[in-house]
């Protein structure tokens, strides 16, 4: 508990420094591009909020190191969510009434997502989301832009490891109930019903829960072979790893990104050996992986994951259009974006879609006894 503590802490406090350094770096420069960018910085996530804040410092040093983007540098103003639907509303709120932006950053939260939507549509701002659930590239908003594969193609990926690979068939399904746990459990049901097969059990819980053991249980009665599991929020991977576990549950384990980050991993342990997760971000999945992990390594001492790759990639994807578009107005910024192709990201190599999906596939990845290893990488890009 005091290693777990002290970790924290030394994340939090290089945070601390990174959100006074996204306020006032670089804000001597005339005429600043401003980004707004929501984060959980406070709250039961705020562990992601700090890698989200951490991955794009990092691209907005090296951005504004280069000169910026039209000869202009960019300015990223932060406003805290609190992890909670209210809390994303009021701060996207503040950021579009405040007025001069000319993009917008979200989170990893589908729900959170959903929310700000109509706040979005009405500030007629491009914002680059990190949820996953397909709906939200779906539902006639087209200022929103998404830097993660979605969940129609995670399913996919989980679905044809486990069947194909793993050769287990006895699959039991466990999702948190928000738009994220939903939509992967009925994206999966039906990638297995392609396959033949029917779950033996099915069990929803809601987010930032204490006590799994009778999910556990149930899933242990239930004899399943592979347990797979889309859940939002790392501590819920960590206590529901250790509850399995402990239990006597001895079935695979597969699932959604949050069972290979680095907060899981650390509050879990060895509850997660073994297991199998997909994963947008690998670090020796790609040549440009690679690099960013070696330089978040070498900043921030810790292990990256997908909440800060895939905010180092939104920054670098904005600078990008901008540049590609010569103007620094919200409808030109959208149209460069979703014109975007084969642009070799860290998350990987994104290419728009009418949709506003950049990236079509996932990779595979193993924790070997605490080490994330890459196991192969599956991709739907037609």
């Amino acid at each position: 508990m005091k290693r777990t503590s002290s970790w924290l802490a030394a994340i939090s406090a290089a945070t601390a420094a990174a959100s006074l350094a996204l306020a006032s770096s670089h804000a001597f420069a005339a005429d600043p591009v401003t980004f707004g960018m929501m984060t959980e910085s406070t709250g039961p996530s705020s562990e992601a909020g700090i890698y989200q804040a951490n991955g794009a410092k990092l691209a907005l040093d090296e951005i504004n190191k280069a000169g910026g983007v039209l000869g202009h540098q960019i300015v990223l103003r932060d406003e805290d969510n609190q992890s909670t639907n209210p809390g994303s509303v009021l701060a996207i709120s503040k950021l579009t009434s405040a007025g001069n932006l000319s993009a917008l950053i979200a989170t990893v939260r589908s729900t959170q997502i959903q929310a700000i939507s109509p706040t979005v549509m009405r500030a007629r701002l491009p914002i680059m989301v990190g949820g996953t659930d397909v709906g939200l590239t779906h539902a006639n908003n087209p200022w929103v832009f998404r830097a993660r594969p979605n969940d129609g193609y995670s399913a996919k990926v989980i679905a044809d490891y486990g069947v194909n690979t793993l050769k287990l068939k006895k699959w039991a399904i466990v999702h948190s109930t928000d738009a994220f746990g939903n939509g992967g459990k009925n994206a999966l049901t039906d990638a297995l019903k392609a396959a033949g097969i029917t779950p033996v059990i099915v069990q929803g819980f809601t987010s930032n829960s204490q006590d799994f053991t009778p999910i556990v249980l149930a899933v242990k009665n239930a004899g399943a072979d592979i347990v797979a599991t889309y859940i939002a929020n790392s501590t819920d991977v960590a206590i529901f790893g250790k509850q399995l576990r402990q239990l006597g549950v001895k079935a695979a384990w597969i699932g959604s990104p949050s069972v290979s980050t680095a907060t899981a991993m650390q509050l879990a342990g060895d509850a997660l050996y073994g297991s199998y997760s997909i994963a947008d971000f690998a670090p020796d999945s790609s040549p440009e992986a690679k690099a960013y992990a070696q330089k978040y390594r070498a900043a921030y001492k810790v292990e990256p994951d997908f909440y800060s790759a895939w905010a180092y990639d939104s920054m670098n994807l904005l600078a990008l259009a901008i540049k590609n578009a010569n103007s620094t107005k919200p409808d030109d910024i959208a149209k460069a974006l979703r014109a975007i192709k084969g642009y070799r990201g860290v998350e990987g190599t994104y290419t728009f879609d009418a949709n506003g999906d950049g990236l079509h596939g996932y990779n595979i990845v193993k924790n070997d006894n605490g080490k994330i290893v890459f196991v192969k990488h599956i991709d739907f890009t037609q």
